[in-house]
């Protein structure tokens, strides 16, 4: 019985120094390199991009995510004559808070970093769990902003996570236990799967993995994120669906008929027409717009 404790022991040390050994890898291969800022209680990591004096836009990314999915190709291309912020959410890349923040906690964060960055009523671009964020941001704050910009956004409660996340619906007990003993082993070998799952009927560009920061998803931080966000997002959804009818600022929404991971229809059509005055754009393609068809969601923004 010793000798099997000595074991069992013996090998969760070596899961967690395995799973120390390559978060130090993929924090290195993809450091932070925008500047920080205190706002609300978080710690923000971001980057202000393009003329201080052009229209501002604040860019919210969606779970398992950080601000790379934009800085991808999108935020470059309107940042030629917009101000363009893009932000890491409370808990995700390299932003910091002290309690997780449950969607209308990150919306009173990011609506103190508004007021902490001087921002003059920015458009917010919210993708997937960002729109969900956005849509809080506007219920709670609408004097802050100018309108919302929705892509591929949660906006509806649903019964289970995606697919493909299915492998975060653990006990907050042992979230922090499996991130650093068993998420790194388990995301090296089916995080392909997964990614390729999220951006079906899409390919994943070869260099999403630095380039888009998929890689800092796979740090034990970024499970234990993933895992409460995914936790509370149905609750947080049944208390803010229900308000939209409230809402007094302009919404858009673009979805994609492929999109495997949200219903268009659902999430999308249904949430504009609860909306007033919003409207919804379907096109060709998949969740990850702002990463596969950068030129579209740019075309689209600027018609808005």
């Amino acid at each position: 019985m010793i000798w099997v404790v000595l074991g069992i022991v013996a090998l969760i040390a070596a899961l967690a120094g395995w799973s120390f050994y390559v978060n130090g890898k993929i924090e290195a291969a993809i450091p932070a390199e925008g500047a920080t800022i205190e706002a609300g209680g978080v710690r923000f990591h971001y980057r202000d991009l393009g003329p201080r004096d052009a229209p501002p836009v604040l860019m919210i990314h969606g779970v398992l995510s950080n601000w790379r999915i934009f800085t991808y190709a999108l935020a470059p291309a309107m940042a030629r004559d917009h101000r363009v912020i893009v932000i890491d959410r409370p808990g995700w890349g390299y932003s910091k808070s002290g309690a997780r923040l449950d969607i209308a906690g990150q919306a009173d964060a990011i609506a103190a970093l508004i007021d902490r960055l001087e921002l003059s009523k920015p458009l917010l671009v919210g993708h997937s769990m960002g729109g969900a964020v956005s849509l809080a941001l506007g219920l709670a704050h609408p004097d802050k902003v100018r309108g919302l910009a929705l892509i591929a956004p949660l906006t509806q409660p649903i019964e289970r996570p995606p697919e493909p996340f299915k492998g975060y619906v653990v006990p907050a007990f042992l979230r922090a236990p499996i991130a650093w003993t068993l998420a790194i082993p388990i995301a090296m070998r089916t995080g392909k799967a997964r990614t390729m799952e999220v951006f079906h009927p899409e390919p994943v560009p070869e260099d999403f993995a630095v380039k888009g920061g998929g890689m800092l998803a796979m740090r034990p931080a970024g499970f234990q994120s993933g895992a409460f966000e995914l936790g509370m997002a149905k609750g947080a959804m049944d208390a803010q669906a229900p308000r939209y009818g409230t809402l007094k600022l302009p919404v858009a929404i673009l979805y994609a008929h492929g999109d495997t991971l949200l219903d268009p229809e659902l999430h999308g059509t249904d949430t504009a027409a609860a909306i007033p005055g919003a409207t919804v754009e379907i096109v060709e393609g998949g969740h990850m717009l702002p990463v596969t068809q950068p030129g579209l969601v740019e075309a689209w923004l600027r018609r808005l």
